[in-house]
């Protein structure tokens, strides 16, 4: 992970509480694509300082591969034909995926373990191990990270209350706009609470944490790189589609920032305008071929073009799919989650909860 040195290598151990001691938090979340992995990362690097060692897992994992530094053996989907077979045992209970996670943990050394729960409350039900289960199962506390847009948010918070009782250790609020991260924290945090609800932190909407770097563009719109190769690791934030006129693209260009343009490829002076603006890579849909002239810019400015075979609405749900959805992998922006836990949120009652120390 580059520059994130903290976070502990596989069989690394970084201190902790007397052998024997262990614990066991799960990561939850109402809905996919929550920020759980950003919050994974920040409350490990937290109590890596604080001489916690650490360890993570995942217990139903979408492929058959372990993700980096997980430690914890996970029940592998491999796909429809796996949950059709499971469905048709007509055997909903965890059994041994649940019963070996269990023993796994009983067999681990002192310390933590984190586990990142599923990506909603009822996926893994199918396996026994949704999030409900595995809390109940597991006799762990959850931390549940939730985006917040208005106050109909807090409808699947108060689900998951009901479901996991006096389990739930608290949540995180997360891409809560920026300008109304204050005004959430004085008056509607103290609600939530009263509902029931602990509120560990209230982070806001981060374009840099939900960027896709243009590489993963390609790939997921298996697309013709022509030039730039060595600059696919440019990180895109924002989408911005090429059909207006001139004029009006370069304005609009002009108040975008680190974005991937889509347009026709016969669209030379969109094209052109693009490249002089804030943009990490122009994405050409449609017949045609990029002038020599367009392709020489784009070199000269170290612009990735990419030519896809998609047309321009396929070309952008596939984008818009793709933002937020992609780990993070990339060394920038776990630093960046490191920074944003760090400073929005206090784990403190949840240390004390777990009889880990507080950090200074």
């Amino acid at each position: 992970m580059g520059q994130v040195s903290a976070v502990p290598q596989p069989g690394q151990s970084q201190g902790g509480p007397p052998a024997g001691d262990v614990r066991t938090l799960l990561i939850g979340s109402c809905e996919a694509f929550s920020g759980k992995s950003a919050l994974v990362l920040g409350l490990a690097r937290l109590l890596i300082q604080a001489g916690v060692s650490v360890r993570f897992g995942k217990p139903l994992a979408a492929t058959s591969s372990s993700p980096a530094g997980q430690l914890i053996p996970a029940v592998q989907r491999h796909g429809l034909a796996q949950s059709e077979q499971r469905l048709l045992s007509a055997d909903l209970q965890a059994g041994a995926g649940l019963d070996g996670l269990r023993q796994c943990l009983q067999q681990a050394p002192a310390g933590l373990t984190l586990l990142e729960a599923p990506g909603s409350l009822s996926e893994g039900l199918l396996y026994g191990l949704s999030l409900p289960q595995l809390a109940r199962g597991l006799q762990a506390p959850v931390v549940l990270v939730h985006p917040w847009n208005d106050c109909d948010s807090v409808d699947p918070l108060l689900q998951a209350r009901e479901q996991l009782g006096d389990l739930l250790a608290g949540v995180v609020l997360n891409g809560v706009q920026p300008d109304q991260v204050a005004s959430l924290r004085d008056t509607l945090v103290p609600a939530l609470e009263r509902l029931g609800l602990p509120v560990l932190g209230v982070m806001p909407r981060s374009p840099l944490l939900r960027s896709v770097t243009v590489e993963e563009l390609s790939r997921r719109l298996d697309a013709e790189v022509l030039c730039c190769r060595d600059r696919l690791d440019l990180l895109v934030e924002t989408l911005s589609i090429g059909a207006m006129n001139v004029n009006s693209a370069m304005e609009f260009f002009r108040r975008r920032r680190n974005m991937a343009v889509v347009t026709g490829a016969d669209r030379t002076d969109i094209q052109l305008a693009a490249l002089e603006a804030s943009t990490q890579c122009l994405i050409l849909t449609g017949a045609g071929e990029p002038l020599p002239q367009l392709i020489s810019r784009a070199e000269e400015l170290e612009v990735p073009l990419l030519k896809v075979e998609h047309d321009t609405l396929t070309t952008v749900e596939v984008i818009e799919r793709t933002f937020g959805h992609v780990r993070l992998q990339e060394s920038v922006k776990a630093t960046y989650a490191f920074r944003l836990v760090e400073e929005h949120c206090s784990f403190e009652a949840l240390f004390r909860r777990l009889h880990l120390p507080v950090p200074a």
